[in-house]
């Protein structure tokens, strides 16, 4: 790609605040005396945690906590102070209404809107998303959106691989979302996460994308793989692409990551796979959202990018130019 991105990076983060009564041990017969909610709290944080490909390792380090503190806090048993959870609200880049409850209990209208939905079947509830959508959409839509072909998913699902693969029979701009970033930024993205927090390299991905999009109408772009847990950038991605979800079973991810000599984010962790199945758990509902799937496990290369063309084409097809997207 010929475009140079440039940009003055973000504000560092404040500093981190204090854990103070962040957590204690769990002592005898405790578990059974857990806060119900407490615990439901607890749980919120490790699916933000593990949407965000973050171990509680690196969660820590970003807030100032110590791990046995958010260990605690994670089962249930660590009654936080307020100061904390917004510390730990700001690392995982999401309201604190999001990690103390749930937020459509705000107001009357929340719980009307809720009443609607509740018990809807998926497709309904795509239905429902799509409408508002459209209701609220600040542009029309994308006239180029299935020109750009967007592939997420984890990393070792073959996104860049099969990407460059399509790319070049579709004889467009292959265009790798990280290299942008890291242009954007002027150093690579784990320097970005050390130097300014996951906050800022969310900022950038941002960004990016959005200079992607204005650059290219015609693209095939690879993701990286946490994207999708930050709502407004994954929703641009949805809005402006058509997207695919390369799946792969966790042992094929591994391999290949392996093979490719590169272990982020796993590197130093005993518990590699246990975390990357719970980082694939976190996202499914997310991924599932894109245009299409296609599972590149115990496939051969050829064999694989054969069939992702042909079913990409049909689908493709399928679509008419007025037809709303299903997702």
């Amino acid at each position: 790609m010929n475009q140079n991105y440039t940009g003055s990076p973000p504000d560092a983060p404040s500093p981190p605040v204090a854990d103070g009564e962040a957590g204690r041990p769990e002592r005898a017969g405790e578990r059974e005396e857990r806060d119900p909610f407490l615990t439901a709290m607890g749980e919120r944080v490790r699916l933000l945690r593990a949407r965000r490909g973050m171990t509680r390792k690196t969660l820590a380090a970003e807030t100032g906590l110590s791990e046995r503190h958010l260990a605690n806090l994670e089962s249930g048993v660590g009654n936080a102070s307020v100061l904390v959870l917004r510390q730990i609200a700001a690392t995982l880049n999401c309201p604190l209404a999001e990690v103390i409850g749930d937020e459509t209990t705000a107001s009357a209208e929340w719980l009307l809107i809720r009443e609607l939905l509740h018990g809807r079947d998926q497709a309904a509830l795509q239905r429902a998303r799509m409408t508002l959508a459209e209701m609220f959409a600040q542009a029309p839509r994308d006239p180029h959106r299935k020109d750009r072909i967007a592939l997420i998913g984890l990393r070792g699902a073959g996104k860049s691989t099969l990407g460059r693969m399509l790319a070049q029979e579709r004889k467009v701009p292959f265009v790798e979302l990280t290299r942008v970033i890291e242009q954007l930024a002027g150093c690579p993205p784990s320097e970005i996460h050390s130097l300014y927090g996951a906050s800022a390299y969310r900022r950038y991905e941002h960004r990016a994308l959005e200079a992607v999009i204005n650059e290219h109408d015609h693209a095939v772009i690879a993701s990286p793989g946490g994207l999708v847990s930050e709502s407004g950038t994954f929703n641009a991605l949805l809005s402006h692409c058509f997207t695919v979800w390369l799946q792969a079973a966790p042992e094929e991810h591994m391999r290949r990551v392996v093979a490719q000599g590169d272990l982020r984010p796993m590197s130093g962790n005993k518990e590699a796979m246990d975390d990357l199945k719970r980082i694939l758990a976190g996202r499914s509902e997310l991924y599932s959202r894109a245009d299409m799937t296609f599972d590149t496990s115990e496939k051969t290369l050829a064999d694989a990018y054969l069939q992702l063309r042909d079913r990409l084409a049909a689908r493709l097809a399928a679509e008419s130019p007025d037809e709303a997207p299903a997702r």
